[in-house]
């Protein structure tokens, strides 16, 4: 069975929207290696409406690295009410019973499925129990302002399933949900 995914940049204060302030200085070949092979792991993205705006308004212009091609030729799922605007595709609208939805994508054959971006959607995911893994890239840098990813005060606990600390103090952790069975990694 696939797995949701969230892959998100963070900076030390708990900032997670708008890294392009902040990650870039980061991303250095061992960053960039492990995000890549992230990227050969997944054959879906999963936006919040949003977030999908902001990347469809950056990607498609851009060609010729592999983020770009990623991002602009994998299978996208958008979670809004509004189908109105979603032509950066294969995109594909979600606006059910999120659960069953996220439950039929996941029972279909493939790779992961990852989420970028999205904070709101990744805290309502965490909370309701549908997020396999949380995976971040803790950048050494406190950004100040920003929508921070925990600030819902909802109480999820997870446990480390990965960590690798770069020699640029760029910090990757991976966690799964508690109450998620053991032998998901």
């Amino acid at each position: 069975m696939r797995k949701m995914i969230a892959g998100l940049f963070m900076s030390l204060d708990g900032v997670a929207d708008a890294p392009d302030g902040w990650q870039f200085p980061y991303l250095d070949a061992d960053v960039m290696a492990s995000i890549t092979s992230s990227m050969a792991q997944t054959d879906a993205l999963l936006f919040g409406r949003r977030t999908y705006d902001e990347f469809a308004t950056r990607w498609p212009d851009q060609r010729g690295n592999r983020s770009a091609e990623f991002f602009n030729d994998t299978q996208k799922y958008v979670v809004t009410s509004k189908a109105a605007g979603l032509d950066w595709g294969p995109v594909t609208q979600l606006n059910g019973d999120l659960a069953a939805e996220l439950a039929t994508l996941k029972a279909k054959p493939g790779k992961d499925i990852l989420i970028q971006g999205s904070t709101a959607l990744v805290r309502s995911l965490l909370r309701d129990g549908l997020l396999d893994e949380l995976s971040l890239l803790i950048i050494p840098i406190l950004a100040g302002v920003g929508l921070r990813l925990f600030d819902d005060n909802a109480r999820v606990e997870l446990i480390l399933t990965e960590s690798t600390v770069f020699d640029n103090g760029v910090v990757k952790v991976t966690y799964r949900p508690a109450s998620a069975p053991h032998g998901e990694r």
